[in-house]
C-alpha cells in the first residue's frame, strides 16, 4: 500500500510539472543583428510553431524596409530621390508617417534621412581623422524630414532632394520587435520575449510565474548588471556607444549621429527607454543620445507612458520622474 502512495505521488508530482510553462529559445541573426526569441508554454510545439511564426514576420518586414536591399521600397524610394514619388505598402507608408511625427516631437534630433550620412563616419576602427566641415555640410544638406513629402491620396513617397536617403536603423528593430509579439500572441504565446539587439520587448510571465526583469549594463564593467528593470508587458530598449566609438583630440564620439549637425553625439552612454511600444522607445533612444542629458529627460518627462535611464560619460545614472530601478535582480 505504502509503495502504491509513492508511486501515485510520483506520477502526481510528474503531471503537475508537465503543466508547468517551459522556455523555448532561439538566438539568430535577422536585419544583420542577433535576435533573441523565446516563448513560455506547456506545449512545446505550439511554442516552436509561435517562434518560428515571429522568425517569419521579422524577415517579411526585413524585406520591406531594409536599404541594403536593391529590390525594397525602400531602396526604391532612395533611387528616385528627387526623381518622383514612389508607390509604396501601405504598411511601409504609415511606418514613414510615424516616423516624421516623431522628428516633429524632437524637433528633429529623431530623422529617417540621417541615412545620407551613412559612409562620413566610420566606427570600425578605421577612421583616423574626422572628416573635414565640407563633407560634413555637404552630407547634411540632404538630411531633413520636412524634405520627405507623402501624398495620402496615392500612398506615394518623395524626397525632394536628389541624393537624400531614408534608413529605419534606429526605429525598425523595434518595429519588428512589436509585430513579432502581435504574431506569437495570436497564435496563443502568451509569456514570451523578444530581444532584438537591445531593443526588447515582454509580454506574460516568466516560467516561476514572476514578472521578467532586465539588466541595464554597467558601461565601465562589460557584463557587469548595473540596475534592474521589471518589466511587465512592456519593452525596454538601451542604445549604447560601449563598442562603437571613435575618439579624436581626447572627446569620445558615439556612433550615433546628430541629424541637425551631421556630427555624432558626445556626454553619453547609453539610453535606455521603458514605454510599451517598442517602435517608438526605439526611436526615443536615438533622440535621448542627441537631444543630451537635460532635454533628453525634459522630453521624456513630457510623454505618458514613457520612462528613460541615462548613463553619462561620467558614469552618473539620470533617470526621468517616475522610472523606478533596482539594484536587486
Amino acid at each position: 500500500m505504502r509503495q502504491f502512495l509513492t508511486v501515485s505521488l510520483l506520477i502526481s508530482c510528474c503531471a503537475a510539472l508537465a503543466q508547468q510553462p517551459q522556455k523555448h529559445h532561439k538566438v539568430l541573426e535577422l536585419m544583420g543583428s542577433r535576435f533573441e526569441i523565446s516563448a513560455f508554454h506547456t506545449d512545446a510545439q505550439r511554442a516552436w510553431y509561435g517562434i518560428n511564426a515571429g522568425i517569419t514576420e521579422i524577415s517579411r518586414i526585413e524585406k520591406l524596409i531594409s536599404s541594403w536591399d536593391p529590390n525594397s521600397q525602400t531602396s526604391l524610394i532612395n533611387k528616385n530621390a528627387g526623381i518622383k514619388p514612389v508607390k509604396v505598402d501601405k504598411e511601409l507608408y504609415q511606418l514613414i508617417q510615424r516616423a516624421i511625427q516623431i522628428s516633429a516631437i524632437t524637433d528633429g534630433a529623431f530623422d529617417i534621412s540621417y541615412a545620407s550620412m551613412d559612409r562620413i563616419w566610420k566606427f570600425d576602427g578605421s577612421m583616423e581623422a574626422m572628416p573635414s566641415e565640407e563633407i560634413v555640410a555637404q552630407a547634411k544638406s540632404k538630411i531633413g524630414f520636412r524634405n520627405i513629402q507623402l501624398n495620402p491620396t496615392k500612398q506615394e513617397v518623395y524626397l525632394k532632394v536628389k541624393g537624400m536617403k531614408i534608413g529605419f536603423g534606429a526605429i525598425g528593430k523595434g518595429y519588428a520587435a512589436q509585430k513579432a509579439k502581435e504574431k506569437m500572441s495570436a497564435l496563443g504565446i502568451k509569456s514570451g520575449v523578444v530581444n532584438a539587439a537591445g531593443d526588447l520587448i515582454a509580454w506574460g510571465k516568466d516560467v516561476d510565474g514572476e514578472t521578467f526583469k532586465v539588466g541595464i549594463a554597467d558601461p565601465r564593467q562589460k557584463g557587469k548588471v548595473l540596475s534592474w528593470l521589471a518589466v511587465n508587458n512592456t519593452s525596454v530598449v538601451t542604445s549604447g556607444d560601449y563598442e562603437r566609438f571613435v575618439m579624436f583630440g581626447g572627446v569620445r564620439y558615439a556612433h550615433i549621429i546628430d541629424p541637425r549637425t551631421g556630427y555624432p553625439t558626445t556626454g553619453i552612454k547609453s539610453v535606455t527607454i521603458v514605454s510599451a511600444n517598442p517602435e517608438l522607445a526605439d526611436a526615443l533612444s536615438t533622440s535621448v543620445f542627441v537631444l543630451g542629458v537635460e532635454k533628453g529627460i525634459y522630453l521624456i518627462n513630457q510623454l505618458e507612458g514613457v520612462e528613460c535611464l541615462i548613463i553619462t560619460d561620467g558614469d552618473e545614472l539620470v533617470t526621468s520622474d517616475r522610472l523606478e530601478i533596482s539594484n536587486k535582480s
